[in-house]
């Protein structure tokens, strides 16, 4: 069953994006994570000290390197346009490269790091986000609500090897970028030149939302970023990707019946499904009554529970194209707050593989 799911999900991403909702109801395996997660973190996690490593100058474009001539002379690599596209491509020809990691996609886990690298930022004191990449250290990569998250940065060091010249704050982005684009949704530009940081950097924990919490909790952690209620609404639809894994957040199972493909279908669900408390020995948690292959979080149903967020969740789910714009331009503002740009920083869009 999960390689025929595997298969119906390449299929939908390598023909026109379909009708989701309309697809026959394939019960997914039971193990994985998502977004919401604020779980403690198990001990002995990885502290993720690599400290040592290329020096990326600012802009995200100037690697030192030595040419090995006597005496030593300094050379100076600027990335360009296609040297960005490069790396987007390393990472999506190898997005589906073990079939029996999750659904066959490390996809859903690589927007997952983006987001959650990015989702630490606080307008009030300019800490946190992506410029920084400081989840490669403890405390913060021990934070429960990382936890899984060192399988998205394991599949990404091999990538750092092959172009070395790249900070580990642009490449997660990328990495979000590529999975969101290989996985049949928008194109979403990049900005190069976050710069990485020291273990000081580190954020304290609790700035990502606990998927246990309502309405109120969502409105202070996404107000705390500078987001508004149409905004909160929209990045919510990235839950159409990925499932969550009782090893890591507690909760299980995935929160649509097609976690590789991004499409308005949470949405949709949210609003059509009948949902019901899971009995079970883990947290509380929602299933669908229908297949109890689906789950929903509490945090996923404060969105039609509460009157502003719901009028959303319903916009979206009549109008895909709406969603995906909305979406587009929420995750390009999640991905760059506090990231301290030049004003002559270029704009990139990449080409995905599906082109």
């Amino acid at each position: 069953m999960a390689t025929a799911t595997r298969t119906f999900a390449r299929a939908l991403r390598t023909s026109a994006r379909p009708a989701l909702s309309a697809a026959p109801r394939i019960a997914f395996r039971q193990s994985g994570h998502r977004f919401y997660s604020s779980e403690p973190a198990k001990k002995g996690s990885s502290a993720w000290l690599w400290l040592t490593g290329a020096a990326a100058a600012a802009g995200g474009g100037a690697y030192f390197y030595l040419n090995g001539s006597t005496p030593v002379t300094p050379k100076v690599f600027e990335p360009k346009f296609e040297d960005y596209q490069a790396v987007y491509n390393e990472i999506a020809n190898r997005l589906e490269e073990d079939e029996n990691y999750d659904d066959g996609s490390y996809g859903p886990v690589l927007l997952r790091l983006a987001w959650h690298a990015s989702g630490t930022y606080d307008k009030e004191t300019g800490t946190g986000g992506s410029n920084g990449a400081t989840m490669r250290f403890s405390p913060e990569a021990d934070h429960g609500a990382n936890a899984g998250l060192k399988a998205a940065r394991d599949f990404l060091e091999p990538v750092k090897a092959k172009f070395p010249w790249i900070s580990y704050s642009d490449l997660w982005i990328i990495g979000g970028i590529c999975a969101i684009q290989e996985m049949m949704g928008p194109k979403i530009p990049f900005r190069p030149g976050r710069q990485d940081k020291d273990v000081s950097a580190c954020t304290p924990d609790g700035r990502l939302p606990d998927a246990a919490q309502g309405q109120d909790h969502l409105r202070n952690i996404f107000y705390r970023m500078g987001f508004n209620d149409q905004e909160i609404v929209a990045l919510a639809g990235a839950h159409a990707l990925g499932r969550c894994h009782p090893d890591r957040s507690g909760y299980s199972g995935p929160w649509t019946f097609s976690p590789t493909v991004l499409t308005n279908d949470y949405f949709k669900l949210l609003l059509e499904e009948k949902w019901q408390w899971k009995k079970w020995n883990g947290p509380k948690q929602y299933e669908d009554k229908k297949t109890k292959s689906l789950m929903m979080l509490p945090a996923d149903m404060s969105l039609v529970q509460d009157k502003e967020f719901k009028k959303w969740v319903q916009k979206y789910a009549a109008d895909n194209d709406l969603f995906f714009k909305d979406f587009a331009a929420v995750i390009t503002k999640l991905f760059e707050l506090g990231v301290p740009f030049k004003e002559d920083t270029p704009t990139y869009v990449f080409k995905s593989t599906r082109e």
